[in-house]
């Protein structure tokens, strides 16, 4: 074949490899094969990791502001990330059309060659077909060589066919890609067009903005209670499972207390992920038995009441020695005054936001519940508060932010029904219902760190997340 001949069926070859390529590749490239482009709200789905969350908002009688705040777990609010992802979307179309000019541009180039070549063929043919007739008078050597020629260039007309065929389909490419850019040009105009180091800007300063926020917010007031996620099933009807408010992020460490008495083994595991698994990393022998199974770990100890008395224990898991031990005074105890389903439970023990406390009952108060904040290290009672809500009757209670909330059952149907402020000594009735899935609740203590309680549900161990109502303070607070 003659240079000219190579050149064209390069040139063929390569239009046919683009061709197929563009047909393939530019559909998913551009989303077009998966997603349909529109100009509504949802370009794309967008985690809800992504999104700023606000449970809440509202104004006190002073005028104060009034919210709940839950910062995101990514850097980008929604808004932001579909311009960002537009922004991309925008460039490769963009690259795309730039290539498929300098391919068009080069088409023309050889289509211009291929239009001469074809006139060329047709003259040629026409001449042939011409000496054809009056083949008798031309030498037999010289219409040879003109009949291997056109024998060799005949192939080439359906070629050239399909090369304009083609030379057609890149210009409808590139009419597709110009309307495809008008429309993503219009959905980014519509919903915002960022810089992508101005959005991080952006973000950066409303996440110190919300953090300087969220320094002002005051003990949250509890609203909701959400759940129950189950975490384990595993031991008895009755036990204990937490973690320690106080410890570092990268510690997870989860212990376990099963059964109300007669019991003296505490069980460590590393993570939650191996306490689901069951790869224990560590074993207590404790020095004294337990009763019930209101403990409460905090600041790496353990803080429990001793079987059959009103002492209460600090046991460090450090040194593995008991630190503290201190009567809690006319406290009852051996079930005297346990919660509504028994189990030695006369004595919670439990941590918020604050710090240490105790809920029990005294013969002093009528049976009913006392609440005790507590040094942590003297377990010496701080001050105390006398409630009018009997211990008897009383399913669970946890503390938060200073507030004792107390459930009216420990069975199917339970709620939180009272609550007690140990800030201004006051109390209400309230109605916040919970999931009591298993429909027997013998522990429920809230942490601080993680924002859910956790409880042992009928021999399963489940947590609840729970929503506060937080109120911002101003400068003219005290």
């Amino acid at each position: 074949m003659s240079p000219p001949l190579l050149k064209l069926g390069a040139v063929l070859s390569t239009m046919a490899m683009i061709s197929n390529w563009m047909s393939q590749t530019l559909p998913s490239l551009v989303g077009l094969n998966t997603t349909r482009i529109t100009t509504s709200d949802t370009l794309t789905q967008i985690s809800p990791k992504e999104g700023w969350q606000v449970y809440s908002s509202a104004q006190d009688p002073d005028g104060r502001c009034i919210c709940t705040v839950v910062a995101p777990e990514q850097n980008l609010c929604s808004r932001d990330a579909k311009s960002r992802q537009l922004r991309q979307l925008l460039e490769k179309v963009q690259n795309m059309s730039q290539s498929i000019e300098v391919l068009n541009l080069r088409t023309q180039r050889d289509f211009q060659y291929v239009l001469k070549m074809e006139t060329q063929m047709k003259g040629l043919k026409a001449k042939f077909r011409q000496i054809e007739d009056d083949r008798k008078t031309l030498m037999t050597k010289h219409f040879q060589e003109l009949k291997e020629k056109m024998d060799e260039l005949l192939p080439l007309i359906p070629v050239l066919e399909q090369y304009k065929t083609d030379a057609k389909l890149i210009t409808q490419f590139k009419e597709e890609i110009r309307n495809l850019s008008t429309v993503l040009t219009g959905i980014q105009e519509e919903i915002g067009a960022y810089d992508y180091e101005e959005l991080h800007q952006r973000v950066v300063n409303l996440e110190t903005r919300l953090r300087d926020c969220m320094k002002k917010l005051t003990c949250g007031k509890l609203m909701k209670i959400t759940g129950p996620i189950t975490v384990k099933i595993s031991g008895t009807r009755f036990g204990a499972w937490m973690t320690d408010p106080l410890a570092s992020e990268k510690n997870n460490r989860v212990w376990y207390m099963d059964s109300y008495t007669n019991n003296k083994i505490v069980r460590e595991y590393k993570s939650m992920a191996d306490f689901v698994s069951g790869a224990e990393s560590r074993t207590y022998n404790l020095p004294f038995k337990w009763a019930g199974t209101n403990h409460v770990v905090y600041n790496g100890s353990l803080y429990f009441n001793k079987y059959q008395s009103n002492i209460i224990i600090k046991y460090s898991f450090d040194t593995g020695r008991v630190l503290a031990q201190r009567s809690l005074e006319y406290a009852g105890f051996h079930n005297v005054y346990p919660y509504t389903w028994g189990g030695f439970s006369d004595i919670d023990l439990m941590a918020d936001e604050i710090g240490l406390w105790a809920v029990y009952a005294t013969n002093q108060n009528a049976g009913n519940i006392v609440i005790s904040q507590l040094d942590q290290d003297t377990l010496e009672v701080l001050k105390s508060w006398s409630t009018g809500y009997p211990k008897r009757s009383a399913g669970e209670s946890f503390m938060i932010c200073g507030t004792l909330y107390v459930t009216n059952s420990h069975l199917t149907g339970a709620k939180v029904y009272y609550s007690y402020s140990t800030k201004t000594s006051t109390y209400e009735y309230t109605d916040i219902p919970f999931h009591n899935q298993y429909f027997h609740i013998s522990m429920l203590d809230y942490n601080a760190r993680d924002r859910a309680l956790y409880a042992w549900n009928n021999g399963h161990q489940v947590l609840f997340n729970v929503t506060l109502f937080h109120i911002i303070k101003t400068e003219d607070d005290t």
